[in-house]
């Protein structure tokens, strides 16, 4: 598993199979107010199988689309994306959307099409020819807080969780909070009560969740994690008991939350070092990572002093 450097608590990291480089050079030049910020390649040697990873192909690309940090890295073929979550775009006039949707569309597929909707008079749902999924839509950005946010749905087994999923994410968080939740009603598609839309603020980011509105299942998949960055071992210690107190643990500081969404938990003296242009430190702290589930702060030192 792989860490970068992060201004951001919650980021977005995206698992790609060969094609990281090609997707976030794609994104950057769709999204307006959009950089690379940092794009390292794995080494001949590295403490992954093969079938994982393959020297030219991304070890880490930090990037930012208007606003918002992403990460993303080749890592093999095991996780595919789905529309389980998506990104949610905002724009303030028809030409702005359509232009986005026009590059997103070329070589991907509409889930649903760029129309009028009673949310809506221009929003369309498409999956790019990568198989990430982007929700666009006309709207005010100032009723969003960023221009663009996770979008989370439940489906399947989860169905119907949203809401629930969406205090708990408030109650892990601090300084977060509701900005409402809109669910449907009798003689809507989806069953009364379930939530049509719902948005919050954790740590003063914008995340949406919705349960899905029709009965086809979207399991989550390790392809779309949320890389949280932490100060130190406690904070470590404070997110990994509360996600995984009802969720699983994995691996390198990977978990899965009660609902299947996958998270990375990270300390910053890690996303530090792993930042830097230092091979032979970078192999001993991987070495490390992969003896660890929840990753130790004391151990990861101990490794990159040795």
């Amino acid at each position: 598993m792989d860490t970068f450097k992060t201004t951001q608590k919650i980021t977005p990291f995206l698992w790609f199979d060969d094609r990281a480089e090609e997707a976030v050079n794609f994104y950057v030049s769709i999204f307006p107010n959009s950089s690379i910020t940092q794009l390292k390649k794995w080494p001949e040697k590295t403490p992954f199988p093969p079938e994982s990873t393959k020297p030219d192909t991304v070890q880490q690309a930090v990037f930012t689309l208007d606003g918002l940090q992403f990460c993303a890295f080749d890592a093999g073929p095991l996780f595919k994306f789905n529309p389980s979550i998506s990104f949610f775009a905002v724009f303030e006039t028809d030409a702005e959307v359509d232009t986005v949707w026009n590059r997103l569309i070329d070589g991907g597929q509409a889930l649903m099409p760029l129309d009028s909707y009673d949310w809506s008079e221009r929003y369309g749902w498409v999956t790019d020819r990568f198989g990430v999924s982007w929700q666009l839509m006309k709207g005010k950005l100032e009723d969003v807080g960023q221009r663009i946010c996770p979008l989370v749905m439940y489906s399947g087994q989860q169905r119907g969780n949203a809401e629930e999923a969406m205090n708990h994410y408030m109650s892990i968080f601090r300084n977060s909070s509701s900005d409402g939740i809109a669910k449907y009603n009798a003689g809507d598609p989806a069953p009364e009560g379930m939530v049509k839309h719902a948005q919050c603020r954790l740590t003063g980011q914008t995340f949406m969740l919705m349960d899905n509105g029709t009965e086809k299942d979207m399991p989550f998949s390790e392809a779309i994690s949320f890389y949280v960055n932490c100060k130190d071992q406690k904070e470590v210690d404070y997110f990994w008991d509360k996600f995984t107190e009802e969720g699983s643990e994995s691996v390198c500081g990977w978990l899965k939350d009660k609902f299947g969404v996958s998270w990375q938990i990270v300390p910053e003296f890690l996303t530090e070092k792993l930042a830097l242009d230092e091979p032979e430190k970078w192999q001993k702290l991987f070495e490390a990572i992969n003896r660890m589930k929840k990753l130790n702060v004391d151990e990861l030192k101990a490794a990159y002093d040795k």
